[in-house]
């Protein structure tokens, strides 16, 4: 009787979807929010979009905020052609940051990190990405993320107790019937397994559910992107760049993060991102070039060494010079490129990294570019 009742509880946990985002029903599916929405004061979406405030007001004061107001405004323009209906209350902050993220918060101030910026090898890849993260703005995922987070917790406690309740039932009927010390350490150990299982199945569940998000944010990007007039294809190049540079990584961990997907990833696996967008790309009409692709190295020329100095403190060279390579392929910046080919490789002291360091600086020098270093 305690086995099956235990069974059910863990049945429960896992058919009822726990966490799985089946049960965390979203506002409403098919809608966007509205332009300038503001919660009222008494709903759980204020507490949010206070704290929200307040990260932004940290922001504003970081010592990572890139002041150059051209490069802000090129930025905040890039996000207004993919989300025009959103664009007057969307607040753009690039920080100098070597990492390559955008976010946007419920309240309506996106971040977008030097680290993207770098990597993006044209507008067309920077609308993607930002047209993503609107995505997840219009869809108010921060807040049905919230909200499937409190089911879940909701959820598994309830069901934990039901586990204990049934648990320390058994183990007194079993002690005043005369069991044995093991058979009741059994029940115990048995209604620690349930338990354990209740909670790797909602954590689990969370995950998968933000995954979902990511998903639907990535197929409304690129949806944004097209309307916006950008090559939606671009998307593709972008994540096939992402995942190269992952493969080319000093460490092995990071090599090995996009090779096996995971119950527990918060993200889809790369490869599978690409497949996603190849398939969109494949049966979307194709977009005219912007005129604006040709200037896209012009707006980050002024801090590109900036950027690449923050890069290799990272201490990931493989990974940055597989970045310095892929901006030496358009041809441009070739003495600065070379220079820092030339530090990554003397930071990284692998065997025959010295000459190779010494040829890159040989390399810089003989460009007009070359860095006063």
């Amino acid at each position: 009787m305690i086995a099956r009742s235990l069974a059910l509880a863990a049945a429960l946990a896992v058919g009822l979807g726990v966490g799985n985002g089946a049960w965390a029903a979203p506002i409403d599916p098919a809608a966007l929010r509205a332009p300038h929405l503001r919660p009222d004061p008494s709903t759980p979406e204020a507490g949010i979009w206070a704290l929200s405030d307040k990260a932004e007001g940290h922001v504003k004061a970081s010592g990572d905020l890139d002041a150059d107001p051209t490069l802000n405004a090129y930025v905040r323009g890039v996000v207004c052609k993919v989300a025009p209906e959103y664009c007057e209350e969307l607040r753009v902050y690039v920080l100098d940051r070597p990492i390559f993220n955008a976010s946007t918060a419920p309240n309506g101030y996106v971040e977008v990190y030097s680290g993207l910026l770098l990597r993006a090898a044209s507008e067309d890849e920077l609308a993607f990405v930002l047209g993503h993260e609107v995505s997840h703005f219009a869809r108010n995922h921060t807040l049905e993320r919230w909200r499937a987070a409190k089911i879940t917790a909701n959820t598994m406690m309830i069901l934990q107790l039901g586990v204990a309740a049934i648990a320390a039932g058994a183990a007194y009927n079993a002690s005043a019937a005369g069991a044995s010390g093991s058979s009741i350490n059994s029940i115990s150990a048995a209604a620690q397994s349930v338990s354990d299982l209740i909670y790797l199945a909602g954590v689990a569940g969370l995950f998968g559910f933000s995954r979902e998000e990511e998903s639907e944010a990535d197929r409304l990007g690129f949806t944004r992107t097209a309307a916006a007039g950008y090559r939606g294809g671009e998307s593709v190049g972008l994540w096939r760049g992402i995942l190269a540079e992952t493969q080319a990584s000093d460490f092995p961990t990071v090599r090995k993060s996009e090779s096996r997907a995971s119950m527990f990833n918060t993200h889809p696996l790369t490869a599978e991102r690409i497949s996603a967008l190849d398939a969109l790309a494949g049966g979307a009409a194709a977009a005219p070039a912007r005129t604006a692709q040709v200037a896209y190295p012009a707006h980050i020329r002024p801090h590109l060494a900036g950027w690449l100095k923050d890069d290799l403190r990272r201490r990931d060279y493989g990974q940055s010079l597989h970045v310095i390579e892929r901006l030496e392929g358009e041809g441009e910046d070739l003495g600065l490129l070379a220079f820092y080919r030339g530090e990554a490789l003397r930071q990284r002291r692998h065997d025959g990294d010295a000459a190779l360091s010494l040829a890159a600086y040989k390399a810089s020098v003989s460009q007009p570019d070359a860095p006063a270093a």
